[in-house]
């Protein structure tokens, strides 16, 4: 964990295409920890499947990242990954990309809440 992060918080993280990467970068939530490990990955059409489970893994086990933003369509490739994850830290945010928009039925975040939303409508009956 890098001293800055322990100094000013959590971080945020970032799975995306380049043009998400960028825009969160210009916003300054870029930063590499002492084992020189960046909070963001530039998915590239050659970028596997394996290659983004691997990173999302490694961003969830570092404890200086809090949220976790990944476009959607990655999000889908890596599903059962994002599935089995129930902790609320690192929270992970699906959204949209330029080039694809976003799906609400897909959000594990939203699955969940409306689950939690139908048993709590069948326990007041």
């Amino acid at each position: 964990m890098s001293h800055q992060s322990i100094e000013d918080g959590k971080l945020m993280a970032v799975i995306g295409d380049e043009d998400t990467c960028v825009g969160f970068l210009l916003g300054g939530i870029g930063e590499i920890n002492e084992q020189r490990q960046s909070n963001f990955m530039v998915v590239e059409k050659d970028t596997t499947k394996a290659e983004i489970d691997q990173c999302f893994k490694r961003f969830v086990a570092r404890e200086d990242i809090a949220i976790i933003m990944i476009n959607q369509i990655y999000a889908d490739m890596i599903r059962t990954t994002l599935d089995k994850h129930l902790l609320p830290v690192p929270t992970v945010l699906e959204i949209p990309s330029k080039q694809h928009a976003y799906d609400s039925s897909k959000d594990s975040i939203l699955k969940r809440a409306q689950l939690k939303d139908k048993r709590r409508m069948l326990q007041n009956f």
